[in-house]
């Protein structure tokens, strides 16, 4: 028994253990339970959080009237927001696991595709802008930026994409192109109607100069012509203001005769200055070049401006030009006048545009379009110099200007001097609407020993027009039927071009380029009034060569083509292989350039500097492999984002390529077609 009994005593303790051990074991399972609770009820809160801050993600995307998508690797969707659903016309479930080309017209999926291909290929940020149809049939116009996104390790799951509708601002900026263009033929109507009477005035004013006046008559009509040519610079002030707006000025660089050009200055100069009583003084410092090769018409209008200028500001006293040349083709004019003189505070301000310098107590700003001395510099600085000024108050002011003008090597004759040959008469075919500017033309070319018929409609210049009847042809650009352009297109159609005389364009709208003109099929270019130097340097170069015209027209026609095309390279490729490989590269070019000038386009109005230089290397490398010498150029300085104010020029850069690269193409055809027949 008493074994018995310590066996049960051994037995209960030992159930005493496990009890004691289950009811621990049972506390720390309440107590686990009790955490697990927690941790439930925390993941449940988090979960909670977590859905809480999708939804309000969520709902933010899609409160924002921005588009946002992304797509995977394999460039398909995998998201997006109510606005890309709006746009697309399916919800995001739908559009999960498509592809662009299932959401987008074709030709919106290929640039769609490109611009992923770009962002994928060079892990890169890319922004753009492209047109997208809305379901409803309604385009929009979206800045659309693409990043590639990346998980926590940085490898790349896709790219995301964010559109910004900018429709209304491609309006406003078409409303302010067309405002411009408005503004430009406003301009150029304007121009052509005070043109008119202002010629008319100018050329028969000088006219009158060179007759027989009384002391009062010839003081009285020095005014009215020097106030015409002031009237007329300011013009050329407001026209040249508009062209560098739209960045359109360009220079006709042409051999002037720098000799004359100073003679004419002085002159003109010296009216204006005895209008207030001042003494004009001409100094050049010898020697100076006879012929200089600049833009003459631009030169004239900075210099008068300046002159103008110095003769406003000046009560008594002088004006005084200085002129000298330096080694480096430079032209030096320095105006000095001993007039008010300018504030040392004002000095810094006088070329900005519409500027005016107060008078000599402070009070009203001196008349003026206060845009004269703004235009010249920037003129002056498009052709290699600059505009300085000094000033001391109440002394006086002195301007230099400093333009890049080359002399031109002067041929020496022997047997007689050029200015002394006898000029043909001619058989002029005056073309002109307007009876003042009739007899402003008529009076001219008669004085040099033409004989002149007038036309006064396009219609009747054509039935009066008889091949071999007329010498020259002068065509005014605005008839009431026609335009003179309309005449000489006609002409060229009805006539081979061997039996048609020289068609002049006469203008007075300076809106427009030489250039143009010349692209259209004029001969030459004259402005209105018609002077009597223009004129003479015309007929020169028509006829004072005669036995040499073939020659001429050859070397004119070779020196176009050298700046155009790679003369060297072309000849080497038609000795070694033949005319085929420029034949063939030439159609390939032509095929191709339409697809550059549209990417290279698309590139400036998306400012895609990079896509703008890769496009641009694309050219030059075409445009050189097939003797396109100018295009190449232009190629090379679109490529080069390095050069100076490259981004203020590239737009002009590029629309000079979409205008002459077929032009270069027809010149190197043309050029292809002669050598082979040699």
């Amino acid at each position: 028994d008493l074994s018995l009994n310590v066996q049960l005593k051994d037995n209960i303790a030992q159930l005493n253990q496990e009890i004691a051990v289950r009811e621990k074991a049972e506390a720390e399972l309440q107590e686990t339970f009790g955490q697990l609770k927690i941790e439930i009820k925390e993941r449940e809160e988090t979960q909670i959080q977590l859905e809480q801050q999708s939804s309000f993600l969520r709902s933010f995307l899609d409160a924002s009237p921005d588009l946002v998508f992304y797509r995977n690797e394999d460039k398909e969707f995998s998201g997006c927001n109510r606005a890309m659903e709006l746009l697309t016309g399916k919800s995001e479930k739908q559009l999960v696991h498509l592809k662009p080309a299932d959401v987008y017209s074709p030709e919106a999926a290929a640039k769609v595709i490109e611009t992923d291909e770009k962002v994928f290929r060079h892990n890169v940020s890319l922004t753009y802008e492209q047109w997208l149809d809305y379901p409803d049939g309604r385009k929009a116009c979206f800045e659309i930026r693409k990043v590639p996104y990346y998980d926590r390790v940085g490898k790349r799951h896709g790219l995301m994409g964010f559109g910004r509708d900018i429709t209304e601002r491609k309006r406003y900026q078409d409303a302010l192109e067309r405002a411009s263009r408005d503004k430009t033929t406003f301009i150029s109507t304007i121009s052509h109607e005070l043109r008119t009477p202002l010629n008319g005035i100018v050329g028969l004013s000088r006219i009158l100069l060179d007759t027989e006046l009384t002391a009062e008559q010839e003081k009285y009509l020095k005014t009215i012509h020097v106030s015409a040519v002031t009237l007329g610079n300011i013009f050329n002030d407001i026209i040249d203001m508009d062209k560098m707006e739209r960045r359109k000025v360009q220079l006709d660089n042409q051999p002037v005769d720098f000799t004359s050009f100073l003679a004419d200055l002085e002159n003109l100069s010296a009216l204006q200055a005895q209008q207030k009583g001042l003494r004009f003084n001409l100094e050049p410092t010898l020697p100076l070049p006879h012929q200089v090769i600049t833009d003459g018409t631009r030169l004239r209008q900075i210099l008068w401006n300046l002159i103008s200028n110095a003769v406003k500001f000046t009560q008594q006293g002088q004006v005084t030009v200085r002129v000298r040349y330096d080694e480096g083709d430079m032209l030096h004019f320095e105006v000095e006048d001993s007039g008010i003189g300018i504030p040392q505070d004002e000095l810094d301000k006088i070329f900005a545009m519409y500027y005016q310098v107060k008078d000599s107590h402070g009070g009203k700003p001196a008349t003026g379009t206060g845009i004269g001395l703004a235009v010249s510099r920037r003129l002056a600085k498009n052709m290699g110099g600059d505009i300085t000024v000094t000033s001391e108050q109440g002394k006086g002011s002195t301007f230099t200007l400093t333009i890049h003008a080359p002399s031109v090597a002067e041929e020496v004759d022997d047997a007689f001097d050029e200015d002394d040959m006898p000029l043909p008469a001619l058989n002029v075919l005056l073309v002109e609407d307007i009876e003042l500017n009739v007899i402003v033309a008529r009076s001219v070319l008669e004085k040099l020993g033409n004989s002149v018929d007038v036309a006064m409609t396009g219609k009747a210049a054509l039935e009066m027009f008889k091949p071999g009847e007329y010498d020259l042809v002068l065509l005014d650009i605005q008839l009431p039927d026609m335009t003179g352009l309309d005449i000489s297109r006609e002409l060229t159609k009805r006539y081979p071009r061997e039996d048609l005389p020289p068609l002049v364009a006469l203008t007075a709208n300076v809106l427009k380029d030489k250039q143009e003109y010349l692209n259209a099929g004029m001969d030459d270019v004259l402005s209105k009034p018609l002077s009597v130097p223009a004129l003479t340097a015309m007929i020169k170069k028509f006829w004072d060569t005669q036995d040499d015209e073939e020659s001429t027209v050859t070397t004119e026609e070779n020196s176009k083509s050298e700046a155009l095309l790679d003369i060297p390279m072309l000849e080497q490729y038609l000795e070694l292989v033949g005319p085929k490989l420029i034949t063939d590269g030439l159609a390939v070019f032509e095929k191709m350039m339409p697809g550059y000038v549209s990417v290279l386009e698309s590139n400036l109005t998306a400012q895609d500097k990079k896509g703008i230089v890769e496009e641009g290397h694309k050219i030059k490398g075409a445009a050189g492999s097939v003797g396109l010498r100018h295009l190449q150029q232009l190629g090379q300085q679109i490529q080069s984002p390095d050069l100076p104010a490259w981004e203020d020029n590239v737009g002009e850069w590029i629309e000079e390529m979409k205008e002459e690269w077929r032009h270069d193409v027809e010149v190197l055809k043309a050029w292809g077609a002669k050598a082979t027949k040699k």
